[in-house]
């Protein structure tokens, strides 16, 4: 599979609001990339392969784990459902539905498979190509490893050609992030936990670069507006070559780590508050050291923890 491939929803879809966990959004992404391969679109019959490894080259994770998390994702998707808004057609009145995302599952554990079924009102939305839509291509959500992230990411790029959003009231950007009522009530649990992780994960991973505005009325948050830029994109080989080396500013060289040097600086990492939202629910500090310590030896994950090394005393070389 190319990462090349579009991910195209309706907008109605990407506005609509549901929640959905990391795997279960990953699972989605990639049914209507299968779906695009074939060249036949899809409709309610159609039932869609998706196999483990695919799944675990597109984001990183362990083959051996992949088939697991992906018949784990199914069933939660089968529990799961989509609220959307139109308008009746005849009177233009506003109307709001509920439908599952998918009506049949199933499990190929030889081949490492799962397959799954949209119902017959998600498929409209997902393949109705001749209206508006947003498209983008799965290489730029493949990294994010919060599903707030990649809704965020989805809800403002709808707004490329700007650059700018509309205000998202908060009550409604809460459901379309999908923050469950019962989650992160108090607003600097909601920043810290889901808004400034999302933005960071968005910065750092994706294409684009985005901040946020929020919008008061007396002293209360109502509401966030959001802006946003395309990065510069990265120059060639050849042309870097060109100019007589490689060491121009906006490439990144990769940390040099001694296994000692990592093993501690990992350790300090964990207990920065900075990156508390990092963790994973139920990790201690043991085991998110050893997961940073791990991370610290790829590439692109440095990048992320460049920043706390450097305020930790770290030097690249």
């Amino acid at each position: 599979m190319e990462m090349s491939e579009l991910v195209v929803k309706d907008n109605a879809l990407i506005e609509a609001s549901y929640t959905l966990g990391l795997a279960e959004q990953r699972l989605i992404l990639l049914a209507i990339i299968e779906a695009r391969e074939t060249g036949e679109g899809i409709d309610h019959n159609s039932l869609l392969r998706i196999h483990a490894h695919s799944y675990a080259d597109q984001f990183g994770i362990d083959k051996n784990n992949s088939y697991e998390i992906i018949k784990d994702a199914s069933k939660g998707l089968f529990d799961r459902y989509v609220t959307y808004h139109d308008k009746n057609p005849k009177n233009g009145a506003d109307r709001s539905f509920h439908c599952r995302w998918v009506d049949k599952i199933g499990y190929e554990k030889a081949n490492g498979t799962v397959y799954m079924r949209f119902t017959s009102d998600v498929v409209p939305l997902i393949t109705r190509l001749e209206e508006q839509f947003t498209s983008y291509e799965l290489e730029q959500v493949a990294n994010l490893d919060s599903s707030y992230a990649i809704r965020l990411y989805e809800l403002v790029i709808q707004w490329r050609s700007t650059g700018k959003t509309p205000k998202f009231e908060l009550q409604n950007f809460r459901k379309q992030l999908g923050v469950e009522p019962s989650q992160y009530k108090t607003m600097s649990n909601f920043k810290k936990f889901v808004l400034d992780f999302a933005v960071q994960q968005i910065n750092t991973h994706t294409d684009i670069t985005v901040k946020y505005d929020q919008h008061k009325e007396g002293r209360s948050i109502v509401g966030f507006t959001f802006k946003f830029k395309a990065k510069p994109k990265p120059k060639s080989k050849k042309a870097i070559e060109s100019k007589g080396g490689n060491d121009t500013p906006d490439m990144f060289t990769a940390l040099k780590m001694t296994d000692k040097q990592r093993a501690t600086f990992a350790s300090k990492l964990s207990q920065m508050n900075e990156l508390s939202s990092y963790a994973k629910q139920g990790e201690d500090y043991k085991q998110f050291a050893a997961r940073i310590d791990a991370e610290l030896l790829d590439e692109n994950k440095q990048k992320l923890y460049l920043p706390y090394l450097q305020k930790l005393g770290f030097q690249p070389s």
